[in-house]
């Protein structure tokens, strides 16, 4: 009787672990900040965090807006990368705000990144997905 007690302890333990490691994680970052330090740090958490749980379980989203808009710009230092990690299913919102904003100033709309998709405000988007159980981070 011992020894089945102790084995379904062990195998409780083993399926809890497996289920852990599998379990759907879900981030998003906040970028509002042209600081290019800043903006490749979100890059470097984002990556990292995709590496450890796996894509298969971790959803991630970067949100731009505000002067953090121009991560998601065509010209950004670190527009190849941000290219490379929508292809591996990290998602990029723009703050259409700040597009309009953007436009308003400069007199023309932001060239995106191909990828990168248009969200009404990015407050509100980051207010949604925390509602959803994303974690916050800022970098």
């Amino acid at each position: 009787m011992k020894k089945k007690l102790v084995s379904l302890v062990i195998l409780i333990y083993l399926v809890t672990v497996a289920n852990a490691s599998e379990r759907m994680h879900k981030i998003v970052f906040q970028v509002s900040t042209n600081d290019p330090l800043t903006q490749k740090i979100a890059l470097n958490n984002a990556q990292n965090a995709q590496k450890a749980y796996g894509k298969k379980n971790v959803k991630i989203e970067i949100v731009g807006y505000g002067p953090g808009l121009s991560l998601l710009m065509v010209k950004n230092e670190y527009a190849q990368r941000v290219k490379k990690l929508i292809k591996n299913g990290i998602r990029f919102s723009a703050c259409m705000n700040s597009i309009k904003a953007f436009k308003k100033k400069h007199g023309k709309y932001p060239k995106l990144i191909e990828g990168v998709v248009k969200v009404k405000s990015g407050v509100m988007r980051l207010n949604d997905l925390q509602e959803q159980g994303y974690s916050y981070i800022r970098p």
